[in-house]
Order: structure tokens, then sequence, then C-alpha cells
């Protein structure tokens, strides 16, 4: 009985040659080398065309992992987002204090005291 792989099969952007070794490795927690040196070895023994066809096909069926690194872009996108939105609220209350008439009258005036 085989163990449960929670991976699903797919291409992987970590592979050399457009991720099928890395993409099955994955998908059945192997080393990645020992299906690449089973893949050489199919090659040389039946020949370019059948495992040249199949890797081919599985290169153009087989979906790409998700790129994680997309999670990692719209944080940091939320996180400028709130950064800017809060230092957009700093310089209006500046500008609020800086230009109220209010403020300024009594800033004369108590210059004017000392």
């Amino acid at each position: 009985m085989m163990a449960y792989s929670a991976h699903k099969l797919q291409r992987s952007r970590r592979g050399k040659i457009f991720g099928i070794c890395q993409g099955i490795a994955d998908w059945r927690d192997l080393p990645v080398e020992y299906i690449r040196i089973f893949l050489i070895l199919a090659f040389l023994f039946t020949g370019f065309f059948p495992v040249g066809i199949l890797y081919f096909l599985a290169a153009l069926f087989l979906p790409l992992e998700p790129d994680v690194r997309g999670d990692d872009n719209q944080r940091r996108q939320d996180n400028i987002r709130r950064d800017f939105s809060d230092l957009k609220e700093r310089v209006k209350n500046m500008e609020s204090r800086v230009f109220d008439k209010e403020r300024d009258w009594e800033d004369r005036f108590r210059r004017e005291k000392k």
C-alpha cells in the first residue's frame, strides 16, 4: 500500500527542464536525483521518441505549481497601503495644526508676552 501524499502532481518552478522531474519527486516525496536518473536510463534504453514524447506531453498538460511569492507580494502591497494611509493621516494632522488660524494667533500672542 502506498503512502498518501498531500501534494498534487504538477510541474515545479524549481525544476531544471520544465520542472517535470522535480514535480514528480515532490508528488511522491522522493529525491529528485532518483527520478532524473530513472528518466535518463529510460531515454537511453527506449530511445528518445517514446520517453521524449511523454515528457513533452507532461510538460504541456501538467499544471504549473502556484507561485507562493504572490502571497508575499500581496502582503507587501497591503503593508505599503497601510503605511501610506498612516502617513497620509499624519500629514493631514500636521497640516491642520500648521494652517489653523486660531492656533497661529495663539502662538503669536504667546510670543509677544515673553
